[in-house]
C-alpha cells in the first residue's frame, strides 16, 4: 500500500512547466499509471494501463501516466502519441515514488486531493489493481474498469521502482 506522498515534490508536465504534485490535485483526485522506461515489464502494460486511464477519464479524476527515472524527452520517447491523448507526468528522480513508497513498477496510484490514497497496486497483479481501480470508482461514483480483459498480459511482479 502506498503512503500519501509528500505534495511539494515538483512533477514535469510533458509539453507544460513543472509544478508541485498539490497542483495537480487541486480539483479531482488524481489517478496515475507509474511507470519505469528502462524496463520492458512497464512496456507490456501500456494497452492495459492506456484502457484504465481512459476510463477513467470522464469521471471526477485527474488521469496520468507518470514515468519515472527520466525527464519530459524520455517520458515522451517511451510513451510516443499515448502523450497526446492522457497527460504524462515525468518524475525524473522518482522523488513521487520514494514519497509514496512504492517498491515495485509498474503501479496505479490514486491519490485525493488532500493526499492521503484512495487505492495502490504494485506489479501487475490484475486483482490488487481491480481492487483499487474499484475504491476510486466507487469514491467517484463511476464505472469500474474490467480487469483484466482477455489481451491483457498475465501476471507478473515488476521490477524496483527505484532503479
Amino acid at each position: 500500500m502506498a503512503n500519501a506522498p509528500d505534495l511539494s515534490i515538483e512533477l514535469h508536465p510533458v509539453g507544460g512547466k513543472a509544478r508541485p504534485l498539490s497542483q495537480f490535485l487541486t480539483t479531482f483526485p488524481l489517478a496515475a499509471v507509474v511507470l519505469d522506461p528502462y524496463t520492458h515489464e512497464s512496456s507490456w502494460l501500456l494497452d492495459t494501463a492506456h484502457r484504465i486511464l481512459t476510463i477513467f477519464r470522464e469521471a471526477d479524476v485527474r488521469v496520468a501516466f507518470l514515468v519515472t527515472g527520466t525527464g519530459v524527452d524520455g517520458a515522451s520517447q517511451f510513451l510516443g502519441p499515448l502523450t497526446d491523448q492522457i497527460l504524462t507526468l515525468a518524475d525524473p528522480d522518482r522523488s513521487l515514488v520514494r514519497s509514496l513508497g512504492l517498491e515495485t513498477l509498474p503501479a496505479f496510484v490514486a491519490i485525493r486531493q488532500n493526499g492521503s490514497i484512495i487505492g495502490s497496486a504494485e506489479g501487475w497483479d490484475p486483482v490488487t489493481w481491480r481492487q483499487a481501480a474499484t475504491e476510486l470508482a466507487d469514491m467517484t461514483m463511476w464505472s469500474r474498469p474490467e480487469i483484466p480483459v482477455a489481451g491483457d498480459p498475465a501476471p507478473y511482479a515488476g521490477t524496483a521502482a527505484l532503479g
